[in-house]
């Protein structure tokens, strides 16, 4: 199955969602390749981005179930699909 990069920009708007966001996070860790969170206290919101590597099907389930979550905001933007043999290091 082709890969996908895909970069998860995520704006959270009150802390209460926070635990959930983790959790589903925690669900997908296996695709996660990094995560960057930012607190902008001076907005009162968190920017979270995440960078996965996964097929797109995977990406989007991710996404959407993010976007779900009261009082957050997400964007999603994917690289082109890179073929199987790819993703397992092989040349």
């Amino acid at each position: 199955m082709e890969s996908r990069i895909g970069v998860v920009s995520i704006i959270v708007e009150n802390p209460d969602s926070v635990e959930k966001l983790n959790g589903i996070l925690h669900e997908y860790s296996s695709y996660i390749i990094g995560r960057l969170g930012l607190p902008y206290q001076k907005r009162g919101v968190s920017i979270i981005c995440v960078v996965v590597d996964a097929p797109n099907d995977v990406i989007s389930a991710l996404s959407g179930k993010l976007g779900m979550l009261p009082n957050v905001i997400t964007k999603t933007a994917y690289s082109k699909p890179f073929p199987a043999e790819l993703k397992q290091g092989k040349p």
